[in-house]
């Protein structure tokens, strides 16, 4: 699960969001695996969609571009071993090939709506 809303930069016409991804287990508990993601853009607020938010969000959690001399497989098995070991830091043991296949929802946060809403 992913969690996304406008951050702090997001000022007059300029978007700026920050993301959030999360495991959520079976009990309803969620384990924190990245907090270091967002983007921004000058496209400006009207020009953007929900469904864009939640493409960009999507990718800006999953996997990097593949390194030089990386193949773009190395690449993703790279990301979700990262994510199983943030996982695993946190008490909860789950395979990368696991994490990979977990169906993906983005939430969007209230300011992000309420910037994407027509005034």
């Amino acid at each position: 699960m992913t969690w996304v809303d406008a951050d702090d930069r997001a000022a007059g016409r300029n978007v700026s969001a920050s993301a959030q991804h999360e495991l959520e287990l079976a009990d309803g508990r969620r384990v924190l695996l990245l907090d270091d993601r967002g983007w921004s853009s000058s496209g400006g607020w009207t020009s953007t969609s929900v469904e864009a938010v939640r493409e960009t969000a999507r990718a800006v959690v999953g996997p990097d571009e593949p390194a030089d001399g990386q193949s773009r497989a190395e690449a993703e098995a790279e990301h979700w071993a990262h994510l199983a070991a943030a996982a695993l830091r946190q008490g909860v043991s789950v395979s990368p090939a696991e994490l990979a296949q977990f169906p993906h929802e983005v939430n969007i946060g209230d300011r992000l709506l309420q910037r994407l809403s027509p005034a």
